[in-house]
């Protein structure tokens, strides 16, 4: 989705803003290592496999060697993406993000809730979009534009002399613009250079589609690290797992309301203002999806508090936020698209 889509209101207050959500739970990601001591690609996944995959249970890991794609994972998480019952990232191993999300189109689909993907799940997501869930894509001399960074700064004061925080490669950005990890974007492409204009590769058939519907009311479960997105008639929009505070600096409770979106929003750590230590200098880092809160920003009325992207789509869920809720970008970017001030924001 282009950024300029977003129904953003003007917040020239917004650096200010961010400076809640840049904990250390929220650290950016580390330097990467040089290309030769980059981990192997893995096994390759094919095409077929995937367009063709009927239920079965998913085979279990072999111990010491790294999880491998399962095809029928990877079909249903594409087909929940789409759906707005979102997986989170796209990775054909599955987990909590995905029990979440498939339990959710259970409550919507009248099934029995348990998050487990089993055949009658398989059937009703099959059923309700027989289309293909793999398509090609040629890297276009655009997509290669960048900037790309080649490794994102460890620290915010590194991070803050940067023009824009972007992608660090274009694997990375593309990974990212079909809602996918790397590493099922590189199974399913084994041996190609994503750095070379004109090749086509397979990605997923994934669109950043608008909600049906205004929104009206978000829930954020706390317990269930999830938030739920309603329309005016209290018809369920789109599930999203998300990453929502910590022990240590919980969300708020109750209910707020939204007062703006910034997309493609600054960060500020302001020392003056929070009290985990990340220096003793205001630091303002630039936009870019690798920004530590990502490529959206929704404003809340709680002060300093947001929902907002995130540098790293395979940990929503999976870490903490200093009581912020992270979704991944293109989940927050779809949120964003449809939400105005005044929109009610529940924590429960």
């Amino acid at each position: 989705m282009s950024k300029s889509r977003l129904a953003a209101s003007a917040l020239p207050f917004i650096a200010a803003a961010l400076a809640a959500c840049g904990s250390p739970a929220e650290t950016p990601k580390p330097q990467q290592p040089p290309a030769p001591a980059q981990p192997p690609a893995p096994a390759a996944l094919t095409r077929d496999a995937v367009e063709s995959a009927a239920f079965e249970t998913a085979p279990a890991p072999v111990e010491g060697q790294p999880a491998r794609p399962d095809p029928a994972t990877a079909r249903a998480q594409i087909l929940l993406d789409r759906a707005n019952f979102s997986p989170g990232v796209i990775d054909g191993l599955g987990g909590d993000n995905t029990r979440q999300a498939i339990a959710a189109f259970e409550k919507a689909a009248g099934l029995p809730q348990d998050g487990v993907l089993d055949a009658e799940v398989f059937r009703r997501l099959t059923a309700g979009d027989d289309g293909r869930v793999l398509t090609d894509y040629t890297i276009t001399a655009a997509d290669l534009s960048g900037p790309f960074i080649g490794q994102v700064p460890a620290n915010l004061a590194d991070m803050a002399k940067l023009k824009t925080v972007g992608y660090a490669t274009p694997l990375e950005m593309l990974a990212e613009k079909f809602h996918m990890t790397e590493g099922l974007l590189q199974a399913l492409n084994p041996g190609v250079d994503f750095a070379k204009a004109g090749q086509t590769i397979v990605v997923a058939a994934v669109a950043q589609t608008d909600l049906a519907a205004e929104v009206a009311h978000i829930v954020v479960d706390k317990a269930e690290r999830s938030v739920r997105v309603y329309d005016a008639a209290d018809k369920l929009l789109a599930f999203y797992p998300a990453t929502i505070g910590s022990s240590a600096r919980p969300a708020p409770s109750g209910e707020v309301t939204v007062v703006g979106v910034a997309p493609e929003p600054n960060y500020t750590y302001d020392p003056d203002r929070v009290s985990y230590d990340r220096g003793d200098r205001k630091v303002i880092v630039p936009p870019g999806p690798n920004n530590p809160v990502g490529s959206v920003w929704i404003d809340l009325s709680r002060d300093t508090y947001g929902i907002h992207g995130t540098p790293d789509p395979s940990k929503v869920g999976k870490t903490f936020s200093s009581g912020c809720v992270r979704l991944t970008n293109w989940d927050a970017e779809q949120l964003a698209s449809k939400v105005k001030p005044g929109v009610r924001v529940t924590f429960r």
